[in-house]
């Protein structure tokens, strides 16, 4: 069964896979960028299918173009909001993703960065639901840090694509555990003071989080 639900752009979420979420804050991607983004996307659209490669693939494989050049300009912006940058509201964001797991969700990994948010879920309920919590919690309770409530948080928008199977649920953690390497924030992804990486010595890559201290 696969669920379906529309916000800017349709979605379609299979019950039961795990799913790749990330969200940014509002104004992180600017209007210049988000249309640089869309006129790639018309050009790959205009793309033949390669040999062999279903429409499905092709979106597939699209979507994870445009993905990888936002997330690489959010990972190098330096203008914008870094509202993440405050170790305080990086810890409610955090506190938010964990207090989920095991009820909402099935957690597999997270990072939160300066301007964006990537976390590896199995949605337990519908996903636009768990992420209105997500958002909706983590977003009052930034305002309230910062004494301007409110203020709108978080883009309206969220990627987010299903892993098909083991190989790509690995793929997907490494690549969220990473992203702080990759933007040459530390040295290795475990140094990294809001991620899932850090807990990986008590607990396996590839296994469910099933609650523990958070250092």
């Amino acid at each position: 069964m696969k669920r379906n639900y529309h916000r800017h752009h349709p979605h379609q979420i299979p019950d039961g896979f795990p799913i790749f979420l990330t969200w940014n804050l509002k104004g992180a991607m600017p209007k210049n960028r988000i249309s640089q983004i869309q006129r790639e996307r018309i050009r790959l659209e205009r793309e033949p299918l390669r040999k062999n490669e279903s429409h499905r693939d092709r979106a597939i494989r699209h979507s994870k173009i445009l993905f990888a050049h936002a997330d690489q300009y959010l990972d190098t912006c330096h203008c914008g909001p870094h509202y993440l940058r405050d170790d305080a509201a990086t810890e409610i964001v955090e506190n938010a993703i964990v207090k989920g797991a095991n009820d909402r969700f099935i957690l597999w990994a997270w990072c939160i960065m300066a301007n964006h948010v990537h976390v590896l879920l199995t949605p337990k309920a519908e996903l636009s639901e768990v992420t209105r919590r997500l958002k909706g919690a983590t977003s009052y309770e930034i305002n309230r840090l910062h004494d301007n409530l409110g203020r709108v948080v978080w883009q309206d928008e969220s990627y987010d694509h299903w892993g098909r199977d083991e190989d790509e649920l690995l793929r997907i953690i490494h690549y969220i555990e990473n992203n702080p390497v990759k933007a040459d924030l530390c040295a290795q992804a475990s140094d990294w003071r809001r991620s899932s990486a850090r807990l990986r010595d008590s607990w396996p890559i590839g296994t469910p989080f099933v609650g523990q201290a958070l250092a």
